[in-house]
């Protein structure tokens, strides 16, 4: 019998949200979609995994045996893929996703870094939206992902499905049009922008989009979304034409040379963390852990960056950490 990969890992994030709207927000796919590849995948195993209700999706005894096997299953097969490649005369390679703009924060100094602490291994950098990225860890296409993520999630976020490696702190700057009243101001204050519109990222972006509309610091107001954006460009292009402001990691406002924008520190807005995930259940290997050094040696994260603390601020991942 023959299985598609990707249906197994359908399964797996059904299996772990318990509803099909949750678990279609994380692989970015539509519900209809996963509703079709769950049961192809019943039809394909011939055995029903879920119970559908009004209050989600119950898995059945099958269902649980399939899920204490699936991540052995994928790991196995990521390893037969490497180990493939290898025997053919590629390079071992380490697949890393960034949201948006962070990509620009790794440079040749990094990758020549990582090289040094794994002779053989190359870095395959690929650039995705913030909710991309995550449906690609989720789904196996890359490795680790650099991302940025509410500070107060601790050492593991969503719900302890990612391990992360934090690598600082990174405060949420306000982004205006350079025609703005407020952009001849020096600093501002977040009492000042709650009625102002923003321009967000999709509700696909899950705990992302509240994150960046600034939700924690709003005390509770309502938001006022004036575009949703699909892209970094789009987003950054919508602040530029008045369709709204929106709130962006202060070291990716050091790298954004448009002169129609202005990037502004905002009192009373938290940081946020900027940090290196990976799958909780998977281990991170060798290549993890180097790569995670390599950032840590070469990369600066942050306008004016406030430390890391707390227990994890000085984890490096090891085979197993999580």
């Amino acid at each position: 019998m023959d299985i598609d990969t990707r249906l197994l890992r359908s399964f797996a994030a059904v299996f772990e949200e318990g509803q099909l709207t949750a678990a279609a927000s994380r692989l970015a796919v539509s519900q209809p979609t996963l509703t079709k590849q769950i049961r192809l995948l019943e039809k394909q195993l011939e055995v029903r995994l879920f119970e559908r209700s009004r209050a989600g999706m119950a898995p059945t005894p099958a269902a649980h045996e399939l899920a204490a096997r699936v991540p052995a299953l994928l790991a196995g097969w990521a390893e037969a893929l490497r180990a493939t490649r290898g025997a053919a005369g590629h390079p071992d390679t380490l697949r890393v996703a960034f949201e948006g703009a962070t990509i620009n924060l790794v440079g040749r100094a990094t990758v020549e870094d990582f090289g040094r602490r794994m002779p053989g291994w190359q870095v395959r950098l690929r650039q995705f939206n913030v909710f991309d990225s995550a449906a690609a860890l989720d789904s196996g296409e890359v490795d680790l992902a650099l991302w940025h993520a509410p500070p107060e999630d601790g050492d593991d976020t969503a719900d302890g499905r990612y391990g992360c490696a934090p690598l600082g702190l990174d405060e949420r700057w306000a982004v205006l049009p350079a025609g703005h009243p407020l952009a001849g101001r020096a600093e501002l204050e977040m009492a000042e922008l709650l009625d102002e519109a923003v321009v967000a990222v999709p509700a696909a972006a899950g705990f992302w989009r509240d994150h960046w509309l600034g939700a924690d610091a709003r005390g509770g107001r309502p938001v006022r979304v004036g575009a949703v954006a699909y892209s970094p460009d789009e987003w950054l292009t919508a602040v530029a034409c008045g369709q709204g402001i929106g709130f962006a990691p202060a070291s990716i406002g050091a790298l954004v040379g448009r002169p129609d924008v202005v990037f502004r520190p905002v009192r009373g807005l938290g940081p946020s963390r900027a940090g290196l995930y990976w799958l909780a259940d998977r281990p991170a290997g060798p290549a993890v852990e180097a790569f995670v050094r390599s950032c840590r040696e070469t990369v600066a994260v942050g306008g004016r960056v406030r430390p890391p603390v707390g227990p994890g601020a000085d984890q490096t991942p090891s085979n197993g950490a999580g």
